[in-house]
């Protein structure tokens, strides 16, 4: 995002008071739709490690190297632009020449890569030499790009025609191939070499172009030689998101940077389906995920309606036309499932033999019904969403004759295939659900956050009903959810230790460990009033919050370790999901540290929350501990401030009303923020010494001042609503 950008959107940044954790020569990532490239600051791509550029999860060029009179070239340094833009600036020194050159690389990604070279010759000679282009590819995929384990089990194919390279793999019955050329060069085996000449203080400049083979066939560039990169859809698009997004205005250049770089982030996670071009959906993260997942989508979605509510129906219709159909134990399909992850690689281990859709996830499929009945609320689009309402109902039946697999009110998972993912919850690693005393219990497993999910889709559908003039309806589910928070109440409750259990495993005993997950239940309000008081407490005590957010695991658990993946770290959409959730119940000063946390640590990462950081402590080490395989950008990590504001703000829009009652901290100052989506109109929101105001929202819809879907407590920043 250019300054200018920044500042037509209200978010002019500052440099933080905070150093930036940074990793020494960290990848530069570039991303657009489908296509990622990473790479070290030099431009250039070994292929010896986890770099490369990639298409449909497939590596297309594995070794990018440009050598000038075959002398390497020394980095300088990177100007990110864009998130499919960057300019690598790099210094030669020609053995033939005592003049020394800079290169410009600006690389473009987007249905393959452009890369425009500008070299200069800043000496008072004039400079004659070759600059070589070495290119080639393994076609590798992205799975095993990613874990370490390439095989190539043969070369691939390599022909010239002038200009142009073209390099090609066929094997097991999968086609992949690539095109590179650049007017002026002269192909050979595995290069483009060009001969230059420069004079003194004069300019040399061409275009390198990459091009995907599908099916035999070239696929059309994003960003086509000949015409501005501007000017490309990626371009476009991008800036179509930037001037739709809200516009915030604050005086703490902390929160304005990272604000702006989660918006900015957001708009880089966005996917587009060529076969519906009105619709975009968010893949999960860039490098690795860049796909559409079940979860992780339909999450990030929640949280982003204060920005784009069409990122959430366009996730919600993608989602509707790839729902189970069928049983399918290789994949884990059954009848109104939604999906856990889809790939476009010709390897997909956790969809063994069955395609490219893998749906072993056991919390989607109620959120699924949980964000359409959020829209609704939202008053967002409601023909499109009627349309969705089918797809709701599949989702509905799935829990009862899917979900719940022995008839006892509760959704379980326990995976029909081996190459299948053990666990299903969001902790989703091997070793993600324990027990206090750290043993791996027995499947099936039935989550406490997924039957909070399942009472939010109960609960949900009966507002979708009752909007709809379904009295009939609306009691039924709403009577399902009330059915379920009892028996929830009942019998995960755990009153000798004052939290929920985790889970129940496959012989109904309670899972006893101290986990964030029952922060989730919170959210979703299935926790009884006389319970969640406990439920606070601990999630605030010493052996879960850090001070930059709330573990995984509780630190007195017997498989915690802060630098794990799921058993002690810290992720910042479970934190701030667990900080609503103190919200609702009326935690305020609660809630407000957990999100004060987040944010601090967002400027601690120097604006952009990464997927996870590790569980250490803020009084034992200054900044939070990055973790060292952790994606970023990531989509709910890149979401969490939006979410962290938004539940400051304590703004739940309501079927007819708008629940508004700000807990904002005096810290950040006053806030306003425009063009707000909601209500079907475009509103601003004031928080200053004046108080709270919501303008623009159509006629006859209150703001109502009292926010708590649960009892509601008073916090010391309350402040009043006009």
């Amino acid at each position: 995002m250019t300054s200018a950008d920044r500042s037509a959107a209200g978010l002019d940044v500052t440099e933080a008071d905070t150093e930036p954790v940074t990793a020494p020569n960290q990848a530069v990532t570039l991303v657009e739709g489908s296509t990622f490239c990473v790479g070290p600051p030099s431009g250039d791509l070994r292929g010896d490690g986890p770099e490369g550029l990639f298409f449909r999860d497939t590596r297309i060029v594995s070794d990018w190297r440009l050598r000038l009179d075959d002398s390497p070239l020394q980095p300088l340094t990177v100007l990110r632009q864009e998130p499919f833009r960057a300019t690598f600036l790099v210094r030669a020194l020609p053995r033939t020449s005592r003049t020394e050159v800079l290169l410009e690389r600006h690389r473009y990604v987007g249905e393959g890569m452009r890369e425009d070279l500008r070299l200069r010759n800043l000496g008072n000679q004039p400079l004659a030499t070759t600059l070589r282009l070495l290119v080639t590819s393994d076609f590798a995929d992205l799975f095993a790009v990613k874990e370490g384990r390439v095989e190539v089990h043969e070369q691939p194919s390599m022909r010239t025609d002038g200009d142009t390279l073209v390099l090609g793999m066929h094997e097991e019955g999968v086609s992949r191939g690539c095109r590179v050329t650049a007017a002026g060069a002269v192909a050979g085996h595995g290069e483009l070499a060009f001969d230059v000449r420069v004079p003194p203080h004069g300019t040399w400049e061409t275009t390198l172009l990459v091009v995907p083979i599908v099916g035999g066939e070239d696929v059309h560039p994003a960003f086509p030689v000949g015409r501005p990169p501007e000017e490309a859809h990626p371009a476009q698009r991008l800036r179509r998101w930037r001037a739709g997004s809200p516009r915030v205005q604050t005086e703490d250049p902390q929160l304005r940077m990272v604000l702006a770089q989660s918006l900015e982030d957001l708009g880089a996670l966005r996917l587009h389906d060529p076969t519906h071009p009105g619709e975009a959906a968010v893949a999960a993260g860039a490098p690795w995920f860049m796909a559409l997942f079940g979860r992780d989508s339909l999450l990030t979605s929640y949280m982003t309606l204060p920005v784009d509510s069409g990122l959430a129906l366009g996730t919600l219709q993608m989602l509707a036309r790839l729902q189970g159909t069928s049983v399918d134990p290789r994949t884990e399909e059954q009848p109104g499932r939604i999906l856990h992850e889809t790939r476009l690689g010709a390897e997909f281990p956790l969809a063994h033999g069955g395609g490219n859709v893998y749906y072993g996830t056991v919390d989607a499929t109620p959120l699924f019904a949980a964000l359409a009945g959020e829209l609704r609320r939202w008053s967002i689009a409601s023909e499109q969403l009627d349309a969705l309402l089918p797809a709701v109902d599949r989702a509905l039946t799935w829990i009862d004759e899917y979900g719940d697999r022995d008839g006892d009110g509760f959704v379980e998972y326990q995976r029909s295939t081996s190459a299948g993912l053990v666990n299903q919850g969001w902790k989703d690693s091997w070793d993600g659900i324990n027990t206090a005393d750290g043993a791996i219990p027995p499947t099936p497993i039935a989550l406490c956050e997924v039957q909070g999910y399942v009472y939010a889709a109960y609960s949900a559908r009966s507002d979708l009903a009752a909007a709809a003039g379904d009295e009939a309806g609306a009691r039924h589910w709403s009577d399902r959810a009330e059915e379920l928070k009892r028996a929830f109440n009942e019998q995960f409750w755990l009153a000798d230790r004052g939290w929920f259990a985790v889970g129940l495993d496959g012989d109904k005993r309670p899972i006893d460990a101290l986990t964030s997950n029952i922060g989730h239940c919170l959210w979703t309000g299935i926790v009884a009033e006389d319970k969640a008081e406990h439920v606070a407490a601990h999630l605030l005590s010493p052996e879960m919050f850090t001070g930059w957010g709330v573990r995984t695991l509780a630190s007195s658990m017997g498989a915690y370790n802060p630098m794990s993946y799921h058993n002690g770290s810290v992720w910042p959409h479970d934190s701030v999901l667990v900080a609503t959730g103190l919200m609702r119940y009326g935690f305020v000063a609660e809630a407000q540290r957990i999100a004060t946390g987040l944010l601090d640590a967002a400027v601690a990462f120097g604006g952009r929350l990464p997927e996870l950081f590790c569980g250490f402590d803020r009084s034992e080490f200054p900044t939070p501990v990055p973790y060292p395989t952790s994606c970023s950008p990531q989509a709910w990590a890149a979401a969490t401030p939006i979410q962290a504001v938004r539940l400051l703000l304590r703004l739940e829009p309501r079927v007819g009303e708008v629940w508004f009652e700000p807990a904002w901290p005096d810290r950040y100052g006053p806030i306003r923020i425009n063009d707000v989506p909601l209500a079907g109109r475009r509103v601003t929101l004031t928080v200053d010494q004046d108080g709270a105001r919501l303008e623009g929202l159509p006629d006859g819809v209150p703001v109502v001042p009292g926010f708590h879907l649960n009892q509601l407590r008073a916090g010391p920043d309350d402040r009043s609503v006009r």
